[in-house]
């Protein structure tokens, strides 16, 4: 009888452990009709829900997304598999992450420019900046180094020479009166808009407090074509079927009108 019973219990445990094997192999195999794209939160998100239906409806690709508060998250979910792709950054930022974190990943699209430009509330020309006003400058590096050559360009400062695209706050060799530089993160700065005489916004974030940059600009890049908005994948990944089709899904004319309305013509199409 206890033979009897032992028995059972192993031929329970055996058929558990089959019935495990194949649900673990079953999610393993990866779904080529569901896709995962981490978005930024805001009117990026708004223009990857336009992408999704657009893939549902011409590949039959089911886009599910995830919106990131931040410009770092979006890279771990991606290298740690929660994500297959994401939406939100430039090359420069894409490279600084790859080298500083070892990330494996690759460009599997093109979206679009958004120009950085500087805003205010306080005052409508550089030349009315006073000793001790504050400018807020976006705090990661390639963002940073961008809102720095772009107040460069308008004689707010000096850069050491050779710096560039690498430029931080100890790069400036000559600032234009006292001002004070500070390092906000990119998405915290339409919350310092009102407190600082300049603030220096990525479009997107801008666009979350209604500015755009052609319109309400105190200055605005003139030539952003090295920071093309990319659709990032894994190496592993990179090459797949709903990879591909994702990226003909958001290069479509519909995102294109999206992106067009939603930044109220503040958009570069970028492939």
């Amino acid at each position: 009888m206890l033979i009897k019973k032992v028995l059972i219990v192993i031929g329970s445990v055996l058929i558990l452990v089959l019935a495990g094997c194949a649900i673990k192999s079953k999610g393993v195999a990866p779904n080529e009709n569901i896709i995962t794209v981490g978005v930024s939160a805001g009117p990026e998100e708004q223009l990857a829900i336009v992408a999704a239906k657009v893939a549902l409806e011409k590949y039959g690709l089911e886009v599910k997304l995830v919106t990131f508060p931040d410009y770092i998250t979006p890279n771990v979910a991606l290298a740690k598999g929660t994500i297959d792709a994401n939406v939100f950054q430039h090359k420069p930022f894409l490279d600084q992450q790859i080298a500083a974190r070892g990330y494996k990943f690759a460009i599997a699209g093109y979206t679009f420019v958004y120009p950085l430009a500087a805003y205010s509330s306080k005052i409508q020309s550089i030349e009315e900046l006073k000793n001790g006003d504050k400018i807020a400058v976006p705090s990661d590096s390639t963002n940073l180094a961008r809102a720095l050559l772009l107040l460069e360009k308008q004689g707010v400062l000096t850069l050491k020479e050779g710096s560039a695209h690498r430029a931080t706050i100890h790069d400036i060799v000559k600032l234009r009166k006292q001002l004070k530089i500070i390092k906000v993160e990119a998405s915290k700065l339409p919350s310092v808009f009102d407190d600082v005489q300049i603030a220096i916004i990525n479009a997107n974030y801008a666009r979350e407090i209604n500015l755009v940059p052609e319109k309400d600009g105190l200055f605005v890049e003139e030539d952003a074509t090295a920071y093309i908005n990319l659709i990032v994948a894994r190496n592993d990944n990179v090459n797949t079927e709903k990879v591909k089709n994702f990226v003909k899904a958001y290069q479509s004319n519909e995102v294109y009108q999206a992106a067009m309305k939603a930044f109220k013509g503040g958009v570069i199409k970028g492939w």
